[in-house]
């Protein structure tokens, strides 16, 4: 078999950490992690993609990547700010790939629900990859036309998954729904209060949610690579479809809490003052030293936890194209959830 060589770019991130234990699990394949700051214990590139001169530079030492699966992406304060910034990112990325004569053979681009507009309000569901736009801004739109662009000029290949609410073990990411999930539950045995659902009773109860195990969108994402069937495709990845009010009373079961009715809260308001607790549960169970405010998204939580219409990708392209890994939604948090206590991010319950 011909070296796949692979380079993880946004590898300190849940999609990138999924994706890179995906290929230290997988033969034939030798990986490269690209971030903006070194990764310990780590063959890493680093490099400021918004910087074109640069990201050639540090492309110099990787100039035999044959795939690159590219998670990569900076919060910005709107929609607009979002394209200025993580377009270009990408352009440079490939461009300086090419510069270096890297035989790059497939790209794996990830998108979230985003891409079918629920940031802007209702959207009908299911989604289907080839649901049509909506009026931009939108990055991921973005970034998609230049991967296109760049394929068409370069002869590579590309495949694009999208996922939605990634469940992972990477603390500090504010887009991780398991941190969110671990800190509240935690906070709320620590003041011995139930675990109360903090968002709408809608969304607990009337509406349909979905998640992507950020561990199976790895094997995933080496599929996706590899497979002839995923050429110059799109691929919605998700589990099957749940209601918080039962995966909700699972997580609280497991961590020996009681359960008592929703109550919508504004978590980003409501947990601000938590500081000083938690700095006493670190020190009591000797957790990692993170700073409170980078240890958890909040307003990621009152987003999931307040969308009260029906969240549904429809699962049928890339099972008939031959990928059919899933797990349960509570499984996966659960899981993710124990491992961050493994890892003493988070204290045992």
């Amino acid at each position: 078999m011909t070296q796949r060589i692979a380079m993880v770019a946004g590898a300190s991130g849940i999609i990138g950490k999924g994706v890179s234990e995906a290929l230290a699990a997988q033969d034939g394949w030798r990986q490269r992690l690209l971030a903006s700051r070194p990764i310990a214990d780590a063959q890493s590139v680093v490099a400021d993609l918004s910087d074109p001169g640069a990201t050639v530079a540090a492309l110099e030492a990787a100039a035999d990547t044959t795939h690159l699966f590219y998670a990569a992406y900076r919060p910005a304060p709107d929609f607009a700010a979002e394209v200025a910034v993580n377009g270009p990112m990408l352009e440079n990325l490939l461009a300086g790939l090419k510069a270096v004569g890297a035989p790059l053979r497939r790209v794996v681009l990830y998108q979230g629900a985003k891409v079918y507009g629920v940031h802007l309000g209702p959207v009908v569901a299911p989604f289907y990859e080839d649901d049509p736009r909506h009026i931009p801004p939108n990055f991921y739109y973005t970034q998609e036309d230049a991967l296109r662009r760049s394929s068409d000029a370069g002869g590579f290949e590309w495949s694009i998954l999208r996922p939605d609410v990634v469940v992972g073990d990477v603390a500090g990411n504010a887009m991780n729904i398991a941190m969110v999930i671990g800190v509240f539950a935690a906070l709320s045995k620590a003041t011995g209060t139930p675990l109360r659902f903090p968002g709408s009773h809608r969304t607990y109860s009337g509406v349909l949610a979905q998640l992507t195990d950020a561990r199976l969108l790895g094997r995933a994402s080496l599929w996706s690579a590899t497979a002839d069937k995923a050429r110059n495709q799109s691929f919605n990845y998700v589990h099957e479809p749940f209601r918080w009010d039962r995966v909700w009373r699972r997580i609280a079961e497991a961590l020996g809490l009681e359960v008592a009715p929703p109550m919508r809260m504004t978590l980003a308001r409501q947990m601000a003052d938590k500081a000083p607790l938690w700095a006493r549960l670190a020190e009591a169970h000797g957790l990692r030293a993170t700073p409170y405010d980078k240890l958890v998204g909040w307003a990621f939580g009152d987003f999931v936890f307040n969308t009260e219409f029906d969240m549904i990708s429809d699962m049928g392209k890339i099972r008939s194209a031959g990928f059919c890994e899933t797990v349960d939604s509570a499984t996966s948090i659960l899981s993710a959830i124990q491992r961050l206590v493994d890892m003493k991010v988070l204290p045992p319950f």
